[in-house]
């Protein structure tokens, strides 16, 4: 496939490859003489408001992508076969989808100033897919659907790839342990602060499970265990590894051999990745430190990260993950509501806008996490079951890439927590 255009960006090779990648596995051929786009015998875009003899698909450029730099934009949302878009131009396709697709996918929006949520995040509320209603649908994929459709149209021998719906379950592991492998002060502090708040039946719960009376509510392993060979899953775990505990990160003692041999009993079967904690985005060589402890432990490379409370930002946050060796992402949602936060459920390089070049550090997207069901919508398992299984339709209608993030702390015995394992045993048996 061939794309003219009268100018090139590093931009537009950047969408081209990605929807190159998406329509046919490879990325677009671009080029800027018009004698050899019009000769070229093979499927054509028209990037450009010339208008040419031979037969080709006319996408009229908006701008963007031969911009420089990050400028507010004034953006109105339309409506296009039923889907929401911008940057709406004339030719044969109603909107400047590389474009639209690049303001998204690059989170243009992010670079531009924003009130920072409580965790310094950049908040769901400034987003342009939740002012206009389409932050539940991946919205850049229902765009190259129809892309392909018309390109099929014109060209019906043209083969072009065919996606499969593929669902990639992940986990954080903030705290592996509610009581045990803690240590006398912090169980004897969590003890004396249930008792103070009335709260005796954790007080009781705590007592029975250092006594070896009762298994610590947070291992779950074995069930996750189980139902992963129940149903071939092949999940991703994040742990966190913090040296120092502190009031966001809470895990057990990274050092000790009990959190040693969990991590290398999961490494073992499954993947895994570091979960880089909250003080590691104050001090860098945190970052390092917890990576190489992961690593020591698994015996293999670490290149796969999620943060702590999703805490980064742009482009700092990965930046420092690419200086650290991490070359996966999987950071990309809302820390307050579920949804497709690059309105993507597909992988996708990031793109550096500051330095504007493309980066080898890949994006998994995910669009549901149990923490945000629960503490911040506070749905009950039966509301959050209903909340999984539109995701799961809206990634299966543009098979796609459907990431969840749970913890093992959901699928454990805290009585917190009850009917949230069922139905997350449940969804997994309607999908697949």
């Amino acid at each position: 496939m061939l794309l003219f255009s009268e100018n090139t960006s590093p931009r537009l090779r950047y969408i081209t490859g990605f929807i190159g990648e998406a329509l046919t596995g490879q990325p677009i051929s671009l080029t800027t003489d018009i004698q050899t786009y019009e000769q070229y015998t093979g499927p054509r875009i028209n990037y450009s408001t010339r208008i040419t003899p031979v037969i080709d698909l006319q996408v009229q450029p908006a701008g963007l992508l031969f911009e420089e730099g990050v400028h507010p934009q004034q953006i109105l949302v339309g409506n296009s076969n039923g889907y929401p878009v911008f940057f709406e131009t004339g030719g044969d396709f109603p909107f400047d989808i590389f474009a639209a697709s690049f303001y998204l996918l690059s989170r243009y929006e992010e670079y531009l100033p924003y009130t920072p949520d409580f965790y310094g995040r950049y908040p769901h509320t400034a987003s342009l897919a939740f002012k206009n209603g389409f932050l539940n649908s991946p919205v850049v994929n229902h765009w190259l659907q129809d892309l392909k459709r018309v390109l099929q149209g014109l060209y019906p021998d043209f083969k072009l790839r065919k996606q499969i719906f593929r669902f990639h379950p992940t986990y954080d592991i903030d705290e592996a342990f509610a009581f045990r492998y803690k240590g006398w002060m912090r169980n004897l502090g969590g003890y004396c602060r249930d008792l103070f708040r009335g709260n005796r039946a954790a007080c009781k719960q705590r007592l029975k499970v250092l006594t070896g009376k009762q298994t610590d509510p947070y291992d779950a392993f074995d069930y996750m265990d189980q139902l992963h060979k129940q149903f071939g899953l092949a999940p991703l775990y994040f742990f966190l590894l913090a040296a120092r505990t502190g009031q966001v990160d809470k895990n057990t003692d990274p050092y000790g051999k009990p959190m040693q041999q969990l991590v290398q009993r999961l490494a073992a079967n499954y993947t895994t990745g570091i979960h880089p904690s909250w003080q590691s985005g104050d001090n860098e060589s945190l970052l390092i430190s917890e990576k190489e402890l992961l690593a020591s432990y698994t015996g293999k490379p670490v290149t796969a990260s999620r943060q702590h409370f999703l805490r980064f930002t742009l482009p700092d946050g990965y930046r420092r993950l690419l200086k650290a060796g991490v070359r996966e992402d999987h950071s990309m949602g809302y820390g307050m509501v579920n949804g497709f936060r690059a309105s993507v459920a597909s992988p996708f390089c990031w793109y550096d806008l500051e330095q504007e070049t493309s980066t080898g550090l890949l994006i998994y997207p995910f669009c549901y996490m149990d923490a945000n069901s629960y503490f911040e919508l506070q749905h009950t398992p039966a509301q959050a079951l209903e909340e999984m299984r539109h995701y799961y339709r809206e990634v299966k209608k543009v098979n796609g890439l459907l990431i969840t993030l749970w913890h093992n702390t959901f699928l454990g015995t805290d009585p917190r927590f009850a009917g949230w394992k069922e139905i997350y045993s449940t969804f997994l048996k309607e999908i697949n």
